[in-house]
């Protein structure tokens, strides 16, 4: 049995943390249409959670635009956790908007109760994820604080840091993923959710190593200590993500 979380996240009957890994599939169109028709397609596969990367959205300036997609998407997947990622630019985020307009949306998303996770980056700074932590405890969401780095794997001490930091934070659930450049990167990622996972972080993890050479994390992350894995079903939002029936294919022969 892996190792689990010492403090779990529970989201409508969903525990975040415990002995399952759980499955979160991302939806990222850029007109409303396509979203919705994406959302009626992936909730039939099953996933644990849904991710909406809110970015891709060709109205996500607009928040009034943004408000009413979230309401219809909430009724379309109904009792499926939701996370609501605005990415920023510099972490990978498709849509140019400043702090100001980003915190904006995402606090006025979270108020609508329609959210169950923001998902914040880490470098959006404490003035920024303290107010998303006030709305956020308001509405009852939790809060996803992450690292992206598409360039390298940075050295393991970091990495360890990194999810460290996110928990005294005030994040809810801890997140990394960064780019490898060999296999002796996505051991550097691995062992380092392992040294999180062993005492140093109580909160849930979800680490990856992206692009294809760090597949493997996507699949066996849960071993060492990772609480989420993302898989497509339609949609790709990050290098490396594999197929939904695949991933549970190889996580049920892990079990």
């Amino acid at each position: 049995m892996r190792k689990q979380s010492s403090r779990q996240v529970v989201i409508r009957d969903t525990v975040i943390g415990a002995e399952k890994v759980l499955i979160c599939l991302p939806l990222s169109a850029k007109r409303k249409s396509e979203l919705l028709a994406r959302a009626g397609e992936i909730i039939k596969l099953g996933p644990d959670l849904i991710e909406w990367r809110v970015d891709c959205f060709e109205h996500a300036r607009e928040m009034d635009k943004c408000l009413l997609v979230l309401r219809e998407l909430r009724k379309k997947i109904g009792s499926i956790p939701l996370i609501f990622t605005c990415r920023s630019e510099l972490e990978g985020g498709q849509n140019t908007m400043s702090g100001p307009e980003r915190l904006e949306l995402v606090t006025g998303a979270i108020s609508t109760g329609d959210v169950d996770i923001a998902d914040i980056e880490m470098s959006s700074g404490a003035g920024f994820i303290d107010r998303v932590k006030e709305v956020g405890e308001e509405s009852l969401c939790k809060l996803i604080l992450s690292y992206h780095n598409f360039d390298r794997t940075p050295a393991e001490e970091f990495v360890v840091e990194k999810l460290v930091q996110a928990e005294e934070m005030g994040g809810d659930i801890a997140k990394v993923a960064v780019m490898p450049q060999n296999s002796g990167d996505v051991l550097t990622l691995l062992s380092a959710t392992c040294r999180a996972r062993t005492g140093l972080v109580k909160i849930p993890m979800i680490t990856m190593s992206m692009g294809a050479v760090g597949a493997i994390s996507r699949l066996g992350g849960g071993v060492f200590g990772s609480d989420i894995t993302f898989a497509t079903g339609i949609d790709a939002t990050a290098p490396g993500q594999l197929p939904i029936g695949d991933v549970r294919k190889v996580m049920d022969i892990l079990d």
